[in-house]
């Protein structure tokens, strides 16, 4: 019989310690009642409690935690309908607070949370909703944070997941992204075959230029050419009446330039009465003798000139 009650005992010690004794994790913190009533807060550790008296009444996370925020249909300032959902970052920062200041803060943070997004969302156009994402969480933010203050909770930030508009809505935003493609395409076509205008005249014009250019030189190497052989012409022929010069002065010229004189005469005579059926005969053709000695003469008179 002493042994069952010593079993009795110990399995009752063991009990009694089970019941109070109390391990709070790291980051955590337990909010113990006595009788009913707030008695502390346990941090980290181990704890003893009195056994039937007190007990631990909520259990709160001192970490960060995210909240899922429900798609909810949200009614813009142009009629427009959308829906939203998003995750609320929220970390408790007063334990008391937190198990005393609401029945259950994370459907309050939840509900009010939601009721703010429609808020926001109400005050813009359907297309501004798209890219003042960053405004609405901003919003959220600070009336959610004044809010829970009493709750003992802190909201630290809010973020739209998605922003929903109705399949109508979707197909008309995507007529009007590609009519907007479709334009930007026109003008980069058109800019294209600007350019090509451009470059086209640009290079005719350069065509234009390095042909007027070209025609320059060639009419200059052409008139240096042209003056090149009037020079040397002139100086030949000057050379040629120089060398005359010299050869009626020396024994025998001027009866050598006599018979050449005559020769030219006859030859040149002969061509004309050839190629013409009219011929002119000169009164004095029989006084070749003559013309011969007045050739002669003129030769004579340049040679002793130039000498």
């Amino acid at each position: 019989m002493s042994s069952l009650l010593s079993v009795a005992a110990g399995v009752l010690v063991i009990l009694v310690l089970y019941k109070v004794h109390v391990i709070v994790p790291q980051q955590s913190r337990y909010v113990v009642e006595r009788l009913g009533k707030y008695h502390g807060t346990l941090e980290e550790g181990f704890h003893l409690l009195l056994p039937f008296i007190d007990k631990v009444a909520h259990k709160h996370t001192l970490m960060e935690e995210s909240i899922p925020i429900g798609e909810q249909p949200c009614v813009t300032q142009d009629n427009g309908i959308v829906s939203v959902d998003g995750i609320l970052f929220v970390q408790v920062l007063d334990p008391y607070k937190a198990s005393y200041g609401s029945v259950n803060p994370r459907e309050s943070v939840i509900d009010l949370a939601q009721t703010t997004t429609r808020n926001q969302i109400g005050q813009m156009m359907l297309d501004e909703t798209f890219k003042n994402r960053n405004e609405v969480n901003t919003a959220v933010v600070d009336q959610l944070d004044q809010a829970a203050e009493p709750w003992g909770h802190k909201v630290t930030r809010y973020e739209i997941k998605n922003i929903i508009p109705p399949d109508e809505t979707i197909r008309d935003m995507e007529k009007l992204v590609a009519a907007d493609r479709e334009k930007q395409a026109t003008i980069l076509r058109s800019e294209g075959e600007r350019q090509r205008v451009i470059n086209e005249a640009e290079a005719a014009k350069a065509d234009v230029v390095l042909a007027s250019e070209a025609e320059l030189d060639k009419q200059v190497n052409e008139a240096k050419g042209e003056a090149t052989a009037i020079k040397e012409v002139a100086e030949a022929t000057a050379k040629a009446i120089e060398l005359v010069g010299e050869a009626i002065t020396k024994n025998g010229g001027s009866e050598a330039v006599g018979l050449r004189v005559a020769e030219q005469y006859v030859t040149e005579f002969g061509k004309l009465a050839k190629e013409s059926n009219t011929l002119v005969i000169p009164s004095n053709l029989s006084d070749i003798s003559g013309m011969i000695a007045a050739a002669t003469t003129v030769f004579e008179k340049s040679g002793a000139h130039t000498t």
